[in-house]
């Protein structure tokens, strides 16, 4: 069997900071990676999502984190095809000045390879400090199953490498009836990991808790079961979800058949309100050790 890390996707939300998780001298960012780092071996960095990493910021956490330490990237939210905030973008790439958000389409072709090697460049402190787990690339849920979203795949790997890329699918399409199969072949047979997850079902977006071991690396997000707030448009609200010891006991056997097939397993909650993902993940990860 591999080994499982077990993390969060935050460490600097708010209603964390504010939940009192943190010692009382914690009060710096750094103090606050560091107390982090020493409690869990894996973090999920959920902000290049929202605007892309800079390579000050990726040395930083480098000194601040002990050997051994994981850190996964979510991809800047162009890079996906989710909508962009105008001001997220760097501030010398030309782009249309009538838009507030941006898709890829609305960019020139080699300014949007500029994006792509400026994000990946800023991440070289940690993979150099072997330090960066995978970009954790989560498609819209209007990426259905198609030939081309399968070939838009292989291209975020192949402009990624030699970093790890670990792929979350947001519509049904690719696991509804016999496309299950079709996507884990897809996958499997180019070495990507699938992110399983644990999410509310129901909705067009939803995915069912399938585990599976696509690749060397596995991957389980846990985004909780909120189902009244999924579609809110709250992140705070659709998240604020802690899951119950039985809950996180139905992952368990899951979790340690995806572990048997795959070299490494990241497991991280994103349940991220208040200090209820460092909860649960602590509690699944002594779960997993009994």
């Amino acid at each position: 069997m591999g080994d499982i890390l077990v993390g969060t996707a935050s460490w600097t939300d708010k209603s964390l900071i504010d939940s009192g998780w943190y010692p009382s001298d914690a009060k710096s960012a750094e103090d606050r990676l560091k107390f982090y780092a020493s409690n869990f071996p894996l973090v999920e960095v959920d902000s290049t999502y929202y605007f892309p990493p800079s390579e000050d910021n990726s040395e930083r956490w480098v000194e601040r984190t002990p050997e051994g330490f994981t850190f996964n990237i979510k991809a800047f939210s162009l890079l996906t095809g989710h909508p962009t905030r105008a001001e997220a973008l760097y501030k010398d790439i030309p782009k249309p000045e009538d838009k507030k958000r941006l898709y890829p389409g609305d960019l020139a072709s080699k300014d949007m390879d500029e994006v792509w090697d400026r994000f990946l460049s800023a991440l070289t402190p940690l993979h150099d400090a072997g330090k960066l787990g995978a970009i954790l690339f989560q498609f819209p849920p209007w990426f259905v199953i198609s030939r081309k979203n399968k070939g838009y795949i292989l291209e975020c790997a192949k402009r990624c490498a030699p970093y790890k890329i670990c792929v979350e699918l947001r519509n049904e399409t690719w696991m509804k009836d016999d496309n299950l199969t079709e996507t884990i072949e897809f996958l499997e047979g180019h070495g990507l990991p699938l992110v399983c997850v644990d999410m509310p079902q129901g909705f067009k977006s939803s995915l069912p808790p399938v585990a599976a071991a696509t690749a060397e690396l596995a991957v389980i997000r846990f985004h909780g079961r909120n189902a009244e707030e999924w579609e809110s448009g709250s992140v705070q609200k659709r998240f604020r979800y802690l899951y119950s010891e039985k809950e996180l006991k139905e992952w368990v056997p899951k979790i340690k058949s995806v572990a048997a097939e795959a070299a490494s397993t990241h497991v991280l909650m994103n349940n991220c309100h208040a200090d209820y993902a460092q909860r649960n993940a602590r509690e699944l990860a002594h779960l997993l050790e009994r």
